[in-house]
């Protein structure tokens, strides 16, 4: 295996890494800005909190993935958009093309991204495995009071531990909203970023190309025999 290919196996298995944990592990809702302190004190309470609601979301919807998939994925996407900021993940992911793009076509991209990410990785994220989650420490960033990065250890079932890095921002309306994740030291929005720009050069860029075939599914050999997946 070349050293490209195991790249892409490396973020192929982070990928699918990111979307099994986020549903598990992210909880980041509402926090008031008073100092530094007590906001990495809060977004840590926030997260320990609330795992154990998001957890008992996905037991709830687990059945629904094989008889009505619709269904499970209105519902994972409802409680994920409270969570994560999928458009601005979408918009970082399109790059500078997102500035040659439309309105129009920047939200379609951000439609077809999240359909794509469920419909790709639904299967992973009904066969988590996800023994404990112990949040390790909360760094506000140096030079933003908005800006924070929440790490994560992360351990399987079989034992097997993940680091997990989220990166956080303080939206308008005064919520703290995921906008990037690294795992185990790959960084995912990168990865997707890649995946766009190679799309682009092979539809010469047509972005509406590339948004009608857009996929999150990265053609590598299964990430297990590497050690990634979780287990």
């Amino acid at each position: 295996m070349n050293s490209q290919t195991t790249y892409s196996v490396h973020k192929a298995g982070a990928i699918r890494m990111f979307t099994k944990l986020l549903i598990i592990t992210v909880s980041l809702l509402m926090a008031t800005v008073v100092s530094a302190s007590s906001i990495t004190d809060e977004i840590r309470l926030l997260v320990e909190e609330n795992t154990a609601s998001l957890m008992a979301k996905l037991e709830q919807e687990k059945s629904s993935y094989a008889t009505d998939p619709e269904h499970f994925y209105r519902e994972m996407d409802a409680a994920l958009s409270e969570l994560v900021s999928f458009r601005r993940i979408a918009g970082r992911v399109m790059g500078k093309h997102a500035r040659k793009a439309t309105k129009q076509q920047r939200s379609s991209f951000l439609i077809a991204f999240k359909r794509s990410m469920y419909e790709s990785y639904s299967k992973a994220l009904v066969e988590s495995s996800v023994a404990t989650m112990e949040v390790k420490k909360v760094t506000m960033n140096p030079r933003s009071n908005k800006k924070a990065t929440v790490n994560i250890k992360v351990t399987s079932e079989s034992g097997n531990q993940y680091d997990i890095a989220y990166s956080v921002f303080l939206d308008k309306a005064g919520s703290w909203m995921v906008e990037n994740v690294v795992v185990s030291g790959i960084n995912v929005g990168l990865a997707f970023r890649d995946r766009f720009n190679q799309a682009y050069r092979e539809n010469k860029g047509d972005i509406d190309a590339v948004i009608e075939t857009w996929s999150t599914t990265l053609e590598v050999e299964d990430e297990a025999s590497h050690g990634l997946a979780i287990k």
